[in-house]
């Protein structure tokens, strides 16, 4: 997909967080300064459009001390904003990639149900052949038969193998099976699809937990990712299944899915400025192109308007 193509798709994805946005700091004008009062407000209309409390008083202080030289017009100060917004996004834009020796390198893939789990390993699989690796998928989620049969539909039509277990069958089983079969083959990445049930975090835990140890006796340094992938819909919310993913599986990085008709993208920023996890990429659509390394520059100034 070209380029141009791709930002066409973010600007229409991030279109209704980019009017909220811009409806929100509506009115906000100044001279050379924004006043107290127009900076509460510009705080306010940060906190209404999604980007938390935490970035918006970051911006806020950010633009007490700008001096506006041509005036603080509703461009200027969108242009601003994306300016603070770039400075915040830029320190987690972080492509994932396939560094690990010996091979291959071990991707868990977490996520609450509905939250685009599936495709988007599928997404991540043809991300990583257009850069010439091979891929295996794991169907490391026993305990739906419908995650299992899912996640072989798109292994067959990405055109990548997967090791599969029973349903209910034991989840380590199936990792400790397919990272023998991936070194066998000389695979470079394996991504393991795992649960996610957060309605037991014990149990979820302990899960996890017994994946790592059978990972560790095969490789000490897998899994070399863990992946949370978070549904843009669920704006704030997304912020406590970090919290929970955090403390339950050790995330090491975030993809953020649905992004295409949301007026929700600006949690992308929340998670940035609270966390500081990398952002590994972003999803506007359902095809398999429609992931792509997280741009922040670009994602700033859409989110601003002002692309």
């Amino acid at each position: 997909m070209s380029s141009e193509s791709w930002s066409d798709r973010l600007l229409g994805g991030f279109k209704k967080t980019s009017e909220r946005l811009g409806e929100n700091l509506s009115g906000i004008v100044g001279k050379t300064r924004l006043d107290d009062g127009q900076l509460d407000a510009l705080e306010d209309a940060l906190i209404l459009s999604d980007l938390g409390p935490r970035a918006a008083a970051r911006i806020r202080d950010k633009l007490a001390g700008t001096r506006f030289e041509r005036g603080a017009d509703e461009a200027a100060i969108k242009e601003a904003v994306a300016g603070e917004l770039a400075a915040i996004l830029r320190p987690v834009a972080k492509p994932i990639d396939v560094v690990a020796f010996p091979r291959p390198q071990v991707i868990l893939v977490i996520g609450v149900n509905g939250s685009g789990k599936t495709t988007t390993i599928a997404k991540l699989a043809h991300y990583f052949q257009e850069l010439d690796y091979s891929v295996m998928l794991a169907a490391g989620d026993t305990f739906r038969a419908a995650a299992i049969e899912q996640l072989a539909v798109w292994a067959d039509r990405v055109g990548v193998p997967i090791i599969r277990g029973p349903e209910g069958g034991d989840p380590s089983a199936v990792v400790f099976d397919a990272v023998k079969a991936a070194t066998d083959q000389g695979i470079d990445a394996l991504i393991v699809d795992t649960a996610g049930r957060l309605q037991n975090k014990r149990e979820l835990m302990d899960e996890l937990a017994k994946i790592r140890r059978v990972l560790g006796r095969l490789n000490p340094e897998a899994p070399h990712d863990v992946v949370l992938v978070l549904d843009a819909t669920n704006g704030q919310n997304a912020l406590q299944q970090i919290e929970i993913f955090k403390e339950v599986a050790g995330v090491t990085g975030l993809v953020m899915t649905k992004l295409d008709g949301t007026a929700r993208g600006g949690v992308l920023v929340a998670a940035a400025e609270q966390y500081g996890l990398p952002i590994h990429a972003i999803g506007v659509g359902e095809k398999l192109d429609d992931l792509r390394p997280f741009d922040p520059d670009l994602v700033a100034r859409v989110i601003a308007g002002v692309a």
